[in-house]
């Protein structure tokens, strides 16, 4: 079942051609939003939980440049807060292409807190997030590759392949103990 947000009023959805390699430079995305006091605790801390839906839409977005489809979460690494973000802080989350294999896609996420007030700059956290790409039946569907352009990117998308091995691996061992 098609999502109803590809219906409202918009134009049709033209999918990536799944067999022309994309950057990771090409979906790449920043998004920056001021914590206000919704958004916190009564200590004046940003909930994790707001921090961690932000992540989850800012990545979505480069998954949905990526393969110009509806996506689903699949699964979030290591979200591990490392300092907090407060009220009045601009939270900036930058994220970029790590992986793509048939239908689904890693996108490395950094989170950084930015003190408007005195221009410091907090790393807060960082994660990897898992997307499967969706086709009009609400099925995985393939997505284009990912090229890389610099031998960094390319040492990226191999950590990236390494990790998901790893992943599939693990996956595996917990299905044979409950099965």
């Amino acid at each position: 079942m098609q999502s109803p947000f590809w219906n409202i009023n918009r134009p049709a959805v033209i999918p990536a051609d799944i067999n022309v390699p994309k950057t990771i430079a090409e979906t790449a995305s920043v998004t920056s939003r001021l914590m206000e006091v919704l958004d916190s605790n009564n200590h004046g801390n940003v909930h994790g939980g707001v921090i961690m839906r932000m992540v989850d839409e800012s990545a979505a977005i480069v998954a949905i440049k990526h393969s110009r489809r509806p996506v689903v979460t699949k699964r979030i690494d290591q979200f591990t807060f490392i300092a907090p973000a407060y009220i009045g802080d601009v939270v900036h989350i930058q994220c970029q292409m790590n992986y793509v294999g048939t239908t689904s896609m890693e996108v490395g996420v950094e989170v950084m807190a930015e003190s408007l007030g005195t221009g410091e700059m907090r790393r807060i956290c960082s994660s990897q997030v898992v997307y499967v790409a969706l086709n009009e039946n609400g099925r995985p569907t393939p997505v284009p590759p990912l090229k890389a352009t610099t031998p960094e990117e390319n040492t990226r998308i191999q950590k990236a392949k390494a990790r998901r091995e790893r992943t599939l691996q693990l996956e595996k061992e917990l299905d044979s103990e409950f099965h």
